[in-house]
């Protein structure tokens, strides 16, 4: 036992502070990009050309990236020598709305607010049904890596219960496969009332690579509302956990 604690006292403080300084990160962390006004047309075509899942779109003399689609491959960025695309290592993504996913040159919004009613009814306690809807796992793996010491998801009042019935809401991965689609309409029906639905990952957001395939839906929103949207491919769990506290009102947005 004592052996335990002196292991204890040397091993410290595991868990990470909040918020994360950008700096921080890894340099090849790609996170919130940035569109540049006045690219030649011919750079667009290019940027639009190369994205796998048409993210990139043109729009007037400028560029627009759907962050909903994006895979975040980095490849808009390396293709032109403009660089009209840039990735920035700012990694609070999550918006309420589908439409604050599209960036563009134009001054941004503060598109990350999130409603107040969800503080008022939930309070300080989020339980949330995890519903992996034909996903590779990527998504999930990196939901489950919140619970471990070093982001302590515990700590803000948020857990992922086994049962919908005891849950305030659902967090949808995966592009909703023709076979998951009654499993997941099934589980949206079992959370009571008010609830939460929660779509991380562009395939649950808009069908990610699947766009367009017949055997998936693009986007959980086309079969029930969606309160939440948290981009990437996989989102990194500093996205997943600073898009809750948004949605619990415990971060700024």
């Amino acid at each position: 036992m004592i052996k335990t604690l002196f292991a204890r006292l040397k091993q410290g403080y595991r868990t990470m502070p909040l918020p994360v300084k950008n700096e921080s990160l890894p340099e090849r962390f790609l996170g919130r990009p940035c569109v540049r006004p006045n690219i030649s047309k011919e750079d667009c075509q290019k940027c639009k050309i190369i994205c796998p899942t048409g993210a990139v779109g043109i729009e007037g003399d400028g560029l627009l990236l759907d962050l909903g689609r994006c895979l975040f491959c980095g490849e808009c960025q390396r293709i032109c020598a403009d660089k009209a695309i840039t990735f920035t290592r700012e990694y609070r993504l999550a918006v309420k709305e589908r439409k604050g996913l599209i960036i563009s040159n134009k001054p941004e919004q503060n598109s990350r607010e999130v409603k107040k009613r969800i503080k008022h009814i939930f309070g300080r306690s989020l339980k949330l049904r995890q519903v992996s809807a034909g996903g590779c796992n990527a998504c999930e793996l990196d939901i489950n890596v919140l619970n471990t010491v070093g982001f302590d998801l515990g700590r803000f009042g948020i857990q992922f219960v086994a049962s919908p019935r005891h849950a305030d809401g659902i967090v949808v991965t995966g592009p909703v496969t023709k076979n998951m689609r009654l499993a997941l309409e099934k589980t949206y029906k079992a959370v009571p009332s008010p609830k939460l639905v929660i779509a991380v990952g562009a395939c649950a957001i808009s069908g990610g690579p699947y766009i367009g395939h017949e055997q998936t839906n693009d986007g959980v929103d086309s079969l029930i509302p969606v309160d939440l949207y948290i981009p990437g491919c996989p989102p990194h769990p500093l996205t997943i956990l600073d898009g809750l506290l948004k949605l619990m009102g415990s971060a700024k947005c």
